[in-house]
């Protein structure tokens, strides 16, 4: 990795593993010797409210703090989550989005109303739409989505396979580690083939 900076930004909403998806981030970039940084924001504590984390690597990191349009990476965990979260990614930053829209509980109780077309706004801003759902269900564990989030996220940062390996087998429950590492790989494989079509 480069010596400058680079941010990620991962959202998402409670329940999603948004904050276990940025804890393997930081503990790969610590594995790989880089010095990083991390900010959470969590939204109303309970499942389903906004959640934020920022994480910042690099030779050297003297803020943990992003500025709107300052994310090298955004990583959304639902497409309402992505949207509201555009601002943040950096002119031609990378935008990463679980193909999946969670309904809050405003627009279940009819007091407000999902974003219209959002996936169609999001391909258009240049989105790579993960169907993360589905591939970690094939991988043997829905609840693996996070972790298919961060194999594609892997892609896009100069951090070796290994040590993502190695931050998976350490960080995740003992029973899901098989599971995990096969979503980390269905993610990365995912960008592989997007990128060469």
């Amino acid at each position: 990795m480069e010596n400058s900076t680079k941010t990620v930004l991962l959202c998402g909403v409670g329940g999603q593993g948004t904050i276990l998806a940025a804890d393997l981030l930081a503990f790969a970039c610590l594995e790989a010797g880089l010095d990083v940084k991390v900010s959470e924001i969590h939204g109303m504590a309970q499942r389903g409210g906004a959640v934020t984390t920022v994480v910042r690597m690099g030779a050297s990191v003297q803020s943990m703090v992003s500025d709107l349009g300052c994310a090298d990476v955004v990583v959304a965990f639902e497409t309402t989550e992505a949207l509201r979260n555009l601002p943040q990614l950096a002119e031609g930053g990378m935008l990463i989005v679980n193909d999946e829209a969670i309904k809050p509980l405003p627009v279940l109780t009819g007091a407000a109303n999902m974003p219209a077309d959002a996936r169609g706004r999001l391909a258009a801003a240049g989105a790579l739409l993960v169907p993360a759902e589905g591939m970690a269900r094939a991988c043997g564990n829905a609840k693996c989505a996070n972790v298919v989030l961060v194999g594609a996220l892997s892609a896009a940062l100069d951090i070796p396979e290994a040590v993502w390996r190695r931050a998976i087998e350490a960080r995740v429950p003992a029973a899901t580690v098989e599971a995990n590492l096969a979503a980390f790989a269905a993610g990365r494989a995912f960008v592989a083939d997007q990128e060469g079509r």
